[in-house]
């Protein structure tokens, strides 16, 4: 229970991390790098400044306590430079507006166990549980193992939404622990895979084969993003290699939108793909229909 970890949110009643009213639970860092991700602030495991330009009253208070000297002012804007700032949370405490929040601490499992256990009835009632979200916990392998063990001691149904990509060893010791996985299945092609997220998709497809030698219950996520995810050789690919997975259960078809671009902005990165448009319902009920003619497995739209 005194294990720590580093987190960046804990969401109560959630209902698309799996099923029934769940308490999500958001780690902080993760090995790939995908560009339509929406909790960009997942990425890297350190604590990062958030800055919400648009609430900022210039009153100038930031700047007198940076013990970096990290911000300044340039004309009519606040200005942060991030290669300077250490994310230690002085220019937050000094203002007004809020503006300005730090994203990601280190806690402890009794302290994530103690949000968790407020909802016990809420589990019981709806079938729900705990789902373990990211980023991808997995980068976290004891904090998450000791989280999912105490929450089986106290007859939680567990989650764990991952990509798939860690050691088998860390895999498996983790997955003991599971009730549910979602794993997120992308892109087929190994170059392309490694072209979008930084890193090879073998160990990602090599693990969802090992989980069904297991036989975990699976339900696979596949993000629906235009112009990259969504072509028919990557589909029809998906649903050939989907269909040797005996333990998987349901493929969830996530339409892509655009909501991550302010949190983009508020950490002061770029956009990648912010020319993109968001891929409509329609689209992924067609990607659906296709994945539903190919797979025995049920086949759904959404979280």
């Amino acid at each position: 229970m005194t294990v720590t970890g580093r987190i960046f949110d804990i969401k109560r009643y959630a209902i698309h991390d799996g099923p029934g009213i769940r308490t999500t639970v958001f780690l902080k860092g993760c090995s790939l790098s995908c560009p339509w991700c929406h909790n960009p602030e997942s990425q890297d495991g350190s604590p990062e400044l958030l800055f919400s330009e648009d609430r900022c009253i210039h009153c100038g208070a930031c700047l007198k306590v940076c013990p970096e000297q990290a911000i300044e002012e340039s004309g009519d804007r606040i200005i942060t430079d991030r290669e300077r700032c250490t994310a230690c949370g002085k220019c937050v405490t000094v203002c007004p507006a809020h503006a300005r929040e730090i994203v990601g601490h280190t806690t402890t499992v009794k302290e994530v166990l103690n949000q968790v256990e407020k909802d016990i009835l809420f589990y019981d009632e709806s079938g729900g549980g705990v789902t373990l979200s990211g980023g991808e916990p997995l980068n976290q392998p004891d904090f998450c193992r000791e989280i999912l063990h105490q929450c089986k001691k106290h007859d939680i149904h567990t989650a764990l939404d991952t990509s798939g990509y860690a050691e088998e060893k860390i895999f498996l010791s983790v997955a003991e622990y599971v009730d549910l996985i979602l794993y997120d299945l992308k892109l087929m092609d190994e170059e392309r895979h490694k072209a979008y997220t930084g890193v090879s998709n073998e160990l990602i497809l090599a693990n969802l084969e090992r989980l069904d030698q297991l036989e975990k219950h699976i339900w696979v996520r596949f993000p629906l993003v235009p112009g990259i995810t969504d072509d028919v050789q990557n589909i029809s690919r998906l649903g050939q290699f989907i269909s040797t997975i005996s333990s998987v259960e349901a493929v969830q078809v996530l339409p892509y939108h655009g909501a991550g671009i302010q949190k983009y902005e508020r950490l002061g990165r770029k956009y990648p793909l912010r020319d993109l448009e968001s891929s409509s319902v329609k689209d992924a009920e067609e990607v659906a229909a296709i994945l539903r003619h190919e797979l025995r497995q049920v086949v759904r739209v959404g979280g």
